[in-house]
């Protein structure tokens, strides 16, 4: 199916696309902070940048869009058929620099969490956060 934009509509959409304080991002941070949880956010000075720093706890969180970051068996995660060379490079890269983050982050001593976009949908969502916390509360 070829697109129903204009090359100059789709450019303006996708420039659109927000990479830092997305709605998964906000809901994710609200429910730490409610739960006693501080944090710091992008810190510039770690691998890739991750959106959610608990230092206390020497744990970073990845929120991923799973379009943008490849989730496998996803159906968010359909490479377009429209530029597919393009898609399939640009998700491809995207995945093998996050793999190369989190080696990173993991060989500096960092428990390296990810959260998928599609695990804070309707179904999922509590089950996902109620999990972080207890992920967070064994370290304590």
């Amino acid at each position: 199916m070829s697109d129903v934009l204009t090359k100059e509509q789709r450019h303006h959409c996708m420039s659109n696309v927000k990479s830092k304080n997305t709605k998964p991002e906000i809901l994710v941070r609200k429910f730490l902070f409610s739960h006693g949880y501080r944090y710091r956010v992008n810190r510039k000075d770690l691998p890739g940048k991750p959106d959610i720093v608990l230092p206390k706890y020497k744990t970073v969180v990845f929120i991923n869009g799973c379009f943008w970051h490849g989730h496998e068996n996803c159906k968010y995660a359909t490479i377009p058929e429209t530029n597919h060379d393009f898609w399939f490079t640009k998700i491809s890269g995207n995945v093998e620099r996050d793999k190369l983050t989190r080696e990173k982050l993991t060989q500096m001593g960092w428990r390296v969490i990810d959260i998928w976009q599609c695990q804070l949908k309707a179904k999922e969502k509590d089950a996902t956060l109620n999990n972080l916390i207890t992920i967070l509360s064994n370290e304590k």
